[in-house]
């Protein structure tokens, strides 16, 4: 038995198989936004855990109002639905750091300054690849700076002026190709100013006043030729 198509139906069938092909693509994409949307909103809410909040500044942190719109929330122009900027200051915000903030892999700039934020610097803000200011003045933040913060090549600012920071200074700081400001004042650190800073071809001013440094100022950081700010006390 033979069936006889007639010739339009091979362009109907083309038409459906392109729909339906455009239908899935839109399905697989509003998933990855959804699940980008997610990530985001579950880190948020995991820094609002352990955070005591006596002005109740994260208020707004909660189900009635999406996350762009929480308070000291920005999110980014060209991708709408991801978190830009985290951006409390001056808060009396206290409590740890929650290792989740490295899952808000669209950050450009964090700024928790003038806050009583405590215990160790999370490692996980080295998956941060995009992440351009870290801003953390006047905290309580102890231990080691992270040696994978180096992996942020991205890194304009790295600004712990006034923290309990201790042990030394990476030597792999001398690596951020676009790191222009670097305060690492009022902390405990120790040991030798690392030469590799004098690699920071972009930095503009450099502040190690206060700390338990010791040794001599490299020769390297003359090579900084456009340095406009430096303090170092040894």
């Amino acid at each position: 038995m033979e069936v006889s198509l007639s010739a339009g139906v091979f362009p109907m069938l083309l038409f459906i198989a392109t729909f339906l092909g455009f239908i899935n693509s839109l399905c697989s994409a509003q998933s990855t936004i959804h699940l980008g949307n997610e990530t985001d909103r579950m880190a948020l809410l995991a820094f609002k855990e352990k955070i005591n909040d006596p002005n109740k500044v994260l208020s707004s942190w909660n189900n009635s109002f999406h996350f762009c719109m929480w308070s000291g929330v920005t999110c980014s122009r060209r991708h709408p639905q991801r978190v830009q900027t985290l951006h409390l200051t001056d808060q009396s915000l206290r409590g740890p750091l929650s290792p989740h903030i490295g899952n808000l892999s669209f950050l450009r700039a964090i700024n928790l300054s003038g806050n009583n934020l405590e215990g160790s610097t999370p490692q996980e803000i080295g998956k941060l690849f995009r992440l351009r200011e870290l801003s953390f003045i006047n905290n309580s933040f102890v231990g080691e700076i992270p040696n994978n913060l180096t992996q942020c090549l991205q890194l304009r600012i790295i600004d712990f002026w006034g923290n309990d920071l201790v042990g030394k200074i990476p030597m792999a700081m001398g690596s951020l190709p676009k790191l222009y400001r670097l305060r690492l004042r009022g902390n405990r650190l120790s040991g030798h100013i690392p030469p590799t800073l004098g690699n920071l071809s972009s930095l503009e001013g450099l502040d190690l006043v206060d700390n338990s440094l010791d040794g001599s100022i490299p020769e390297e950081l003359g090579q900084l030729v456009k340095l406009q700010y430096l303090a170092i006390a040894l």
